[in-house]
This record gives C-alpha cells, structure tokens and sequence, in this order.
C-alpha cells in the first residue's frame, strides 16, 4: 500500500477492537484523514501518548480502503502537557478541536489555513501567555471566517451599509442597520462591539483592555455565532465557563 507523511495534530480517538483506536487527525497536507492505530491500547505500543487528542505529530502513513493506517508517529509538540492539567486551558482546546472537526468536514480535503490556525491556538493556550477563554473565542471567529462564515462587524452584514450599527443576528451574518434589523436580534453595548473586532483581528491590547461584562457578552455572542453556522451546538462548549 502507497505510503506517505504529513504533520496533524490529534483531533479525537475512539477505540476499536481490543487493542486499537481509530485516530481523526487534521494534516498539513491532506486535510481531515481518518486511521487506524494497530496495537496503541497495549502498554507495549511503540506510539504511547503519542496519538492522544492535543499532540502535534509527525506521521508515516499507508493508504487503506476506508481507513488509513498509522506506521509511525513521532512527537514534534506536546500541547496536552500545558493545556491537561488546567481546567479553562482543557475545556477550552476541547472546543478547539471540535470545532477543527466540524469545519474541515470533507475527508482529505487540504485545509492549510485551519490547520496552522489550530496549531497556533494550541500552542497560545497551551503556554498560559493569555486566557484560555480570550483565545478560544478569538479561535473561534477566526477558524468560522477561514471557513467562508467571516462575520460583519462595520457593515450591515445584509446590505452593506457602513456603521456602527446596533443590532446583530447570528443568522444574518452580524451587524445590521436599523433598516435591516429582524426580530430576536442582539442589541450589543459598543465596547463589545469593538471586542469582537479585536478578537477576530488578534488586536490582544484591546482584547486584555476589556471589561469583563463585555468580556462575558461577547463570549455569549461568538457561540451563538458559532452553533448558527455550525447548525447545532458543540457537545464541549457546554463545559466551557463563560
């Protein structure tokens, strides 16, 4: 069978069998790709902790039918040991990756961009230089406008007028004028505003500057953002404390 190598990062592993685990990782190269690691469950596996969600890795891997299959795995970044052993930083890269795994959703599809943007948030969260829920909200917005769903902060998400605007409508795509408004929109204070913009740019000087009221507020409206998009909520997100 052809092999090949590539970079990921360990997004989720379920068991199969007595000794060994399916592997969904999100590669450098080849997108989301499901495999099959033969024998990790055993104490004696070569692999280890090498294959657990959170871990960096460099892989060979041989082409399967349905799965792929894990020959080698090396460690090039342990981000489970700086995000583990943390509650908010845990809760926190759970969303990441979750929502790494919804986003890419076509199989062996190259998605660069989501991969690096992953790989940078793990690495943020994982060394402790901010907090975990300013860096999965800024993650977050910017992994669902890698995706093609960038939200409207300046402009009436609806007919393109520029702001500032009051209201904002997940549905809608952000921001919207009074003309455009609909019923059930977010009317969100103007420092909050200017928070989500900061989170989206990576602006951290204004990010750390915020009170957290519209810490709070802007968090609650980047996840209704994201589960609009998503189509259904994330299982993780529930455990994240807002």
């Amino acid at each position: 069978m052809p092999l090949y190598r590539d970079e990921a990062i360990v997004l989720r592993t379920h068991k199969l069998g007595e000794a060994d685990r399916i592997i969904t990782l999100l590669t450098r190269q080849h997108g989301r790709v499901r495999a099959v690691a033969r024998g990790v469950r055993r104490t004696t596996s070569r692999f280890g902790s090498r294959l657990e969600p959170f871990m960096h890795v460099d892989l060979q891997l041989s082409e399967g039918r349905s799965l792929d299959h894990i020959t080698q795995a090396e460690t090039l970044t342990p981000f489970h040991a700086g995000i583990g052993g943390d509650y908010d930083r845990y809760t926190a890269g759970t969303v990441m990756l979750e929502t790494a795994d919804r986003l890419v959703a076509e199989e062996r599809e190259p998605s660069l961009q989501q991969f690096l943007l992953l790989v940078g948030g793990l690495r943020v969260l994982s060394s402790g230089e901010r907090r975990a829920s300013q860096v999965l909200d800024s993650y977050l917005l910017r992994s669902l406008a890698v995706a093609g769903y960038a939200p409207s902060f300046d402009g009436c998400a609806r007919c393109g007028l520029m702001g500032p605007h009051r209201w904002f409508n997940p549905s809608l795509g952000g921001m919207l004028c009074a003309t455009c408004r609909v019923p059930g929109s977010a009317s969100p204070a103007p420092e909050t505003l200017a928070l989500l913009g900061a989170l989206l740019a990576g602006d951290w000087p204004v990010v750390e500057a915020a009170e957290p009221r519209h810490l709070r507020e802007a968090s609650g409206l980047v996840s209704a953002y994201l589960a609009w998009h998503l189509e259904r909520g994330l299982r993780s997100l529930e455990y994240v404390e807002r």
